[in-house]
């Protein structure tokens, strides 16, 4: 039966979104005066992109999530098409080396995101279908690796080997969870560790990343100077935080403050107590949000919610993880917290679907 949507996840969803748009400020005014002479020049921005992506939220919270299953495969080949598309020269837009973007006027997008949103909606369609058949290697396991095989070399292409090894997880995820066979999925993790070796080893930059994760200090003006500051702002936080605006790390020391490495403003500004309450407000997503795959009244939506809580929750856990030195340096930002249009779009929209998936689960 209908009933009212999970109002713990919206509430909680706001709060991260509230804080992003509040740290956005404070890690980026330095910046946007320096570069453009505007210190709100980012938190227009992301206001704007929080605007839009609440209207996104409102939009995929009152439509009947059932419904989506008409939108897979068009979605998912609109989707491919976007990804061949950004790395075609002239097409796909270039920024610190990363062709990651296109254009539409005046704004940029990241068809990666869209890709993480059309990947799962077909995985939750898909796996509905082949229920019973999951554990046959042939029809329940070997289509869903050569698909995802071929979005994972697209998003490498741009380079992106963070979000290519987010999507892989999010998609063993909801592979597991559907019963695949252990050994298919240890066997692809055992097979993909040369992979992932030659793809950093292939690479100067990864390998200097790799090395600056090893032993940041080797080259403490070169690779490692990225998390070297992390540390520092994290680390000169103490419990209570130098208190908004007030830290010294965003002021052209720490690269991306207000992206990439915003949680380490966070533990400077607000110090440990305001980061483990951010840490806290992610688990509690995390925690809604499988609550609502475990208690969905069908394998559509159980699967859906799965996908789009692992889609959030993983890249949060990947983000925290590099910013405070446990993974190498990957580019991933933090969801609903860092700047960036297309991931905060694409994030209120699969919590839109989530609370949608929350009206028709069973009663506790």
């Amino acid at each position: 039966m209908k009933k009212s949507f999970d109002k713990i996840l919206m509430a909680d969803v706001l709060f991260l979104c509230v804080v992003g748009i509040v740290m956005v400020y404070s890690a980026s005014a330095y910046m946007a005066m320096d570069l453009y002479q505007d210190e709100h020049f980012f938190l227009k921005r992301e206001v704007l992109f929080a605007l839009v992506g609440l209207g996104g939220m409102l939009v995929t919270a009152n439509i009947n999530y059932v419904h989506l299953r008409y939108l897979v495969y068009p979605l998912l080949a609109v989707c491919l098409v976007l990804m061949i598309l950004v790395l075609i020269p002239g097409i796909g837009v270039k920024v610190g080396g990363a062709q990651r973007w296109l254009q539409i006027g005046g704004v940029k997008f990241q068809p990666s995101e869209m890709t993480k949103m059309g990947l799962i909606l077909y995985m939750a369609h898909s796996l509905k279908r082949k229920e019973g058949k999951i554990k046959d290697f042939a029809y329940g396991f070997t289509p869903y690796v050569m698909i995802l095989g071929v979005f994972f070399m697209l998003i490498l292409l741009q380079p992106d080997l963070g979000t290519a090894v987010s999507l892989a997880a999010v998609v063993m995820l909801m592979l597991f969870m559907a019963g695949t066979r252990l050994r298919y999925l240890l066997s692809l993790v055992l097979l993909s560790i040369p992979l992932l070796y030659v793809l950093i080893m292939g690479e100067a930059y990864r390998r200097r990343r790799l090395s600056a994760f090893l032993d940041p200090w080797k080259d403490a003006a070169g690779a490692g100077f990225q998390i070297i500051q992390s540390f520092l702002a994290i680390g000169s936080g103490g419990l209570t935080g130098t208190g908004l605006a007030q830290g010294h790390q965003e002021r052209l020391f720490l690269p991306e403050p207000h992206t990439d490495f915003i949680f380490a403003i966070i533990g400077e500004e607000l110090g440990f107590f305001g980061a483990v309450v951010v840490v806290i407000a992610f688990a509690i997503l995390f925690y809604r949000g499988m609550l609502i795959s475990l208690r969905s009244v069908e394998p559509f939506g159980r699967y859906l919610a799965l996908g789009l809580t692992g889609m959030v929750s993983i890249q949060a856990l990947l983000n925290l993880g590099v910013v405070v030195g446990l993974l190498p340096t990957k580019g991933l930002t933090l969801p609903l917290v860092s700047y960036g249009g297309s991931s905060l779009l694409m994030t209120f929209i699969g919590v839109g679907i989530l609370l949608n998936i929350s009206k028709w689960t069973r009663a506790t």
